[in-house]
């Protein structure tokens, strides 16, 4: 009997770590890493390490943005031990950074992205409202860049080469905003304009721009599409 516990307990001492797969959290234009905290904790639940990143939304442009704020989460994710692959979950403005970054690098680890109310196809809020005074100090450079314009950095970027999920929203708690975009919308983005091309499973859910990071039902669905790559049951 003690001979089997002393190999057992070899054994055991022996196995190799499994790989933990961590996933890289991008909040919004205008956001904290504070607005993803919700969806972290639900992703740390589900049995994934995180990297909860903070940058200057409103100080930098799109392409600045993305050339600091992936290399610090995959630096972060990389430093934890026995990291598996890398997934990326973000908030609007987070899924461009994502775009862009991996439109000019390669990431070898790369799991999921699953991307919350981003505008892939633009916005036309920002043609819509861009004119109004303060828009720019809300919004900052990275804001202007997310229309419909020549300016527009999502127009200019490719079809997804990458496993992607998109959950849009379709209720909005701003009327002004959504008088100047198509039906549906969740305030801040039409759902039609969240799609990208390459995309591997897109779902609507009633929640708003604002709080669908943090609603129970886009956190499930979450987890759902970074474990098994769809959002169905």
């Amino acid at each position: 009997m003690r001979l089997r516990i002393s190999v057992l307990l070899l054994l055991i001492s022996f196995t190799p770590a499994l790989a933990s797969d961590c996933v890289v959290l991008l909040h919004g234009l205008a956001r904290t890493a504070n607005s993803m905290k919700k969806m972290e904790l639900g992703l740390n639940e589900a049995g994934f390490e995180t990297a909860n990143i903070a940058y200057p939304s409103r100080k930098n442009t799109v392409e600045q943005l993305a050339n600091t704020a992936i290399p610090q989460g995959l630096n972060a994710c990389r430093a934890k031990p026995d990291t598996g692959r890398i997934h990326f979950v973000t908030h609007s403005l987070g899924g461009i950074l994502v775009r862009h970054y991996l439109n000019e690098h390669e990431i070898d680890d790369l799991g999921r992205v699953v991307m919350l109310g981003p505008p892939n196809q633009g916005s036309e809020a920002v043609e819509g409202l861009g004119g109004v005074p303060g828009f720019d100090w809300i919004n900052g450079p990275a804001g202007r860049q997310l229309g419909k314009g020549e300016d527009s950095v999502p127009l200019q970027l490719g079809p997804a080469e990458f496993e992607l999920g998109i959950i849009a929203g379709n209720r909005t708690i701003d009327p002004i905003t959504s008088s100047v975009l198509r039906n549906p919308d969740d305030g801040r983005v039409s759902v039609a304009d969240t799609k990208l091309d390459g995309m591997d499973d897109f779902i609507v859910v009633e929640h708003s721009h604002a709080f669908i990071m943090r609603k129970r039902e886009p956190i499930k669905l979450t987890v759902r599409f970074l474990k098994t790559g769809s959002f169905a049951d």
